[in-house]
């Protein structure tokens, strides 16, 4: 039962968190398009990391209050998602040099937030079976 209480309070943080990044991002876009470059724009063009910073709280906080064995499968999931993504942006710095399109670094979260659900799913499936 405290499982679900504390899965709860993880989501509806998450989502908060989320819905205030979502509201500051189109703030930033529609206000940001119009503006000269500049500090001002910059500032503005950032302003969306602040939705970030706090689901990155959310999460912190998510993993003290786990148990220690649900943290320590959580930190080896990301790491694993770390190293592919690693290897895929090294892999395809290479194939840039060789004429491929550049990529933007947005594509880099794609990445990690993908190979890390699906390490999470497989390490699941496998365990649970």
């Amino acid at each position: 039962m405290k499982e679900q209480a504390v899965r709860n309070t993880f989501n509806r943080e998450l989502m908060g968190a989320l819905a205030v990044y979502a509201v500051i991002l189109m703030v930033s876009l529609s206000a940001g398009k119009g503006m000269q470059p500049g500090l001002a724009r910059t500032l503005v063009m950032l302003s969306p990391m602040i939705g970030f910073m706090l689901a990155l709280r959310v999460m912190v906080r998510q993993m003290a209050r786990m148990d220690e064995f649900l943290r320590r499968t959580r930190l080896e999931n990301l790491a694993m998602a770390a190293a592919i993504t690693a290897g895929l942006s090294f892999t395809y710095g290479f194939l840039e040099l060789a004429g491929f399109p550049k990529l933007s670094m947005f594509s880099v979260w794609c990445v990690l937030g993908g190979a890390w659900a699906s390490i999470t799913f497989l390490r699941c499936r496998v365990r649970f079976g």
